[in-house]
């Protein structure tokens, strides 16, 4: 089968085109032939390897020291099943499924084994592959971060990198549970987050939310670039500050986390199983989110397309079709 290969950590040229061994499902597993995939920010830091200087050596460790050590990367996917293993029940060949691949990876090919106990679900009728691909990251990370700061009606939440893939996703769902929503995003992307229902808009180039007097009950970073004492300085007392990428411990988080006065999520994964996706895929299906997708590229422009996240000005998500 055809699949891209990182043949080492540096620009997007480091991603070849190879032919690589069909994979062939275990017991508890499905083979999904994939129609389409994304480039996230995730794939964007595997391949460039950016990460802070204090978390280089144990990154390298984890990912592999001189590549990739799973060097097929893409961690969403939308497909259709084409075998199944002796002991699978919830899925039977011609099943329409998403599915997040952040464990293991391997979305850029034409063919990738999911067990059937993972983050895989029969996609949304109402969405095709190239929109169900990008669903399974932003949306699951979204929901988990809001799930575990219990947001409900009646809440102010605060979004930073509102225009993004897990922001899209945040916006709507918050919308959904009853929050009133403050998006921040650059000027370009203003309107784009008022149709996603963002009750009031921030230009983060023009003014800084932490010098505003408004306090929140949550504040999610989902981009990572938001000043940490910043953000916990705009929370209401008892308020949750989010943020889904990786915090470098400090004395300010240290305090923050000891003092108990802010409850603090930060840097988890959503758990590796269906229900998420089953929950966001009803959701889909009736209307209460939707997905935004900036661009779509072909399998063969894959390398155009990491060309084009690196500038880290996408909106929503940028999709790859492999069929």
């Amino acid at each position: 089968m055809k699949a891209v290969v990182c043949t080492g950590y540096g620009p997007p040229e480091v991603l070849r085109m190879q032919d690589v061994a069909k994979p062939h499902p275990a017991s508890n597993e499905v083979l999904v032939k994939v129609h389409a995939t994304t480039v996230s920010m995730g794939d964007h830091r595997i391949r460039s390897f950016t990460v802070p200087s204090a978390v280089w050596l144990p990154a390298r460790m984890a990912l592999g020291i001189r590549r990739p050590r799973r060097n097929i990367l893409g961690i969403e996917l939308a497909g259709e099943v084409e075998a199944v293993g002796e002991s699978v029940r919830r899925f039977q060949k011609g099943d329409r499924v998403f599915a997040a691949t952040l464990q293991g990876f391997g979305a850029y090919a034409e063919y990738r084994c999911l067990s059937e106990d993972g983050p895989v679900a029969v996609k949304p009728k109402n969405l095709t592959y190239e929109e169900a691909a990008a669903v399974p990251i932003g949306a699951r990370t979204a929901l988990h971060y809001f799930r575990k700061a219990e947001v409900q009606s009646g809440q102010d939440v605060l979004i930073y990198g509102a225009s993004g893939s897990v922001g899209t996703y945040a916006v709507q769902l918050a919308k959904h549970f009853g929050a009133r929503v403050t998006a921040v995003c650059s000027a370009a992307n203003i309107d784009l987050t008022r149709s996603l229902g963002a009750d009031v808009v921030i230009d983060y180039t023009a003014n800084d939310f932490t010098k505003r007097p408004d306090k929140y009950d949550v504040v999610f970073d989902t981009v990572g670039k938001a000043s940490f004492a910043g953000c916990v300085a705009a929370l209401k007392r008892g308020g949750s500050y989010l943020n889904c990428t990786p915090v470098l411990p400090s004395m300010q988080v240290m305090r923050a986390k000891v003092s108990g006065t802010h409850k603090l999520i930060l840097g988890e994964a959503p758990p590796e199983t269906a229900e998420a996706l089953d929950f966001i895929r009803d959701l889909l299906e009736a209307g209460k989110i939707r997905v935004v997708v900036d661009r779509k590229y072909k399998f063969d422009e894959i390398v155009e397309a990491h060309r084009y996240v690196d500038q880290g000005r996408k909106k929503g998500n940028v999709v790859i079709s492999i069929v």
